[in-house]
């Protein structure tokens, strides 16, 4: 019973509370500041991630750099380089710019599907396949019952999805473990955590600016 029980509570939909996963260890992130408020110390692993943007350029990237750099290296917390893989990206990514953040340009797979039901189609089978260290999505049609295939796929597939969507989102429920909305004001880039497995909501300023190094 006991044993269970034990495997029942490592399944990550199921939330036990910030002592419980204060347990548990994420990726960090690169940015101090933002790993203090992300139960585990930074990314949730095996999970959706949420990013929710009124345009794209606000910082979302950056902000995303240092953990994929690590996840596309050998050396990395992916023990052999996982693929890194963008579905629809708005812009054709800038290999100069990735190379100076580290990532392995060679792990880095870009698909443009043509519709939406594509593009979550690739998402769903990326994240499943088990070889994708990291999956990020740029879309303007994910729903809530999307979000969750997204959610089991990273589970399935022990890898890390990462949705890109619009503001509208904002009032559309989720199955994302961490959801984020980042915005531009005039106090800087504006980073406001929604929602938490296992954590609280918070709002934090330039924290993209504040890196481990």
């Amino acid at each position: 019973m006991d044993d269970a029980l034990e495997k029942l509570l490592q399944n990550p939909r199921i939330w036990r509370g910030q002592a419980a996963a204060a347990g548990w260890q994420g990726l960090p992130s690169g940015y101090p500041r933002l790993d203090e408020h992300l139960p585990g110390g930074g990314w949730p692993r095996h999970a959706l991630t949420e990013i929710l943007l009124e345009h794209y350029g606000t910082g979302e990237l950056k902000l995303l750099m240092p953990a994929l750099a690590r996840l596309s290296r050998a050396d990395g917390e992916a023990d052999t380089g996982g693929w890194l893989v963008w579905i629809a990206p708005p812009f054709q990514p800038y290999p100069p710019a990735l190379l100076q953040w580290g990532v392995d340009l060679s792990r880095v797979l870009i698909v443009r599907p043509r519709n939406a039901t594509e593009a979550l189609w690739a998402a769903e089978q990326a994240l499943a396949s088990g070889t994708a260290a990291a999956v990020l999505l740029w879309s303007d049609a994910l729903s809530d019952a999307s979000s969750r295939r997204l959610q089991l796929a990273a589970e399935q597939g022990a890898s890390w999805a990462i949705a890109f969507r619009p503001l509208n989102a904002l009032s559309q429920a989720s199955a994302a473990a961490l959801r984020l909305l980042l915005l531009a004001s005039r106090r800087g880039t504006e980073l406001r955590i929604l929602k938490s497995r296992g954590g609280r909501p918070v709002t934090l300023h330039d924290v993209i600016t504040d890196t481990a190094g």
